[in-house]
């Protein structure tokens, strides 16, 4: 058990470090956080928590090689891409209207856990890590046994609802200082990088298909 807390805090703070990383799900929790408060940061996270744990039973039962097939990064690249302009298209199109009004009316209901779902798997980097970095982690747990994995996975979610709490927290409660214009930057500076993650992902897709024609 002495082998564990090392495990943890290793699982943890490299977690960590790439959550800091400002991505889709980053952009997203600051958005939706500025509409509904600080809750969205747990409930976005909690999808990709979910999705994390049904990704790390698969790679013990053999799916990292394909995950590490480039059919399937240049599939999840372009998919990846249409959802981010998707998105960032509604956010610069809603920009016009928006305005600081704290009482629900430009908080729409929507699952926010399906999104943090949704967000990571057509993430071709997040699949890319997991298939990689992840696995390697995951081999090296489970020298311990089952206990190792369970807990090289608590401490990699651990790292991400502990950021994006933090995260959403900051920006939920600090929302009621915002006027309409900054509340507009900042939503509209969310679906720039957005837009920016989309070219990227569609890049990523675009030059892994070019290598295999």
């Amino acid at each position: 058990m002495a082998a564990l807390l090392p495990l943890y805090f290793s699982s943890f703070f490299v977690a960590l470090s790439g959550a800091l990383m400002p991505g889709p799900l980053f952009a997203a929790t600051i958005s939706e956080s500025m509409k509904r408060g600080p809750s969205v940061g747990p409930k976005i996270i909690s999808g990709h928590a979910l999705l994390e744990g049904v990704l790390v039973v698969g790679l013990m039962l053999g799916f990292a090689p394909f995950l590490q097939k480039d059919v399937f990064t240049i599939f999840i690249s372009f998919a990846g891409s249409i959802l981010l302009f998707w998105m960032a298209l509604g956010m610069f199109r809603g920009l016009p209207d928006l305005e600081v009004n704290w009482q629900g009316k430009s908080a729409k209901e929507g699952n926010l856990m399906a999104a943090g779902m949704l967000l990571s798997v057509t993430n071709p980097y997040w699949i890319i890590w997991w298939a990689t970095i992840g696995l390697s982690f995951m081999i090296h747990a489970q020298k311990a046994g089952a206990w190792g994995v369970i807990v090289f996975y608590l401490g990699h979610e651990t790292a991400d609802v502990v950021w994006f709490s933090f995260l959403s927290a900051a920006v939920g409660k600090g929302r009621h200082l915002m006027s309409d214009r900054m509340y507009r930057i900042i939503i509209g500076s969310a679906a720039v990088i957005l837009c920016g993650f989309a070219v990227f992902f569609g890049w990523t897709g675009m030059e892994k298909f070019l290598k295999m024609i």
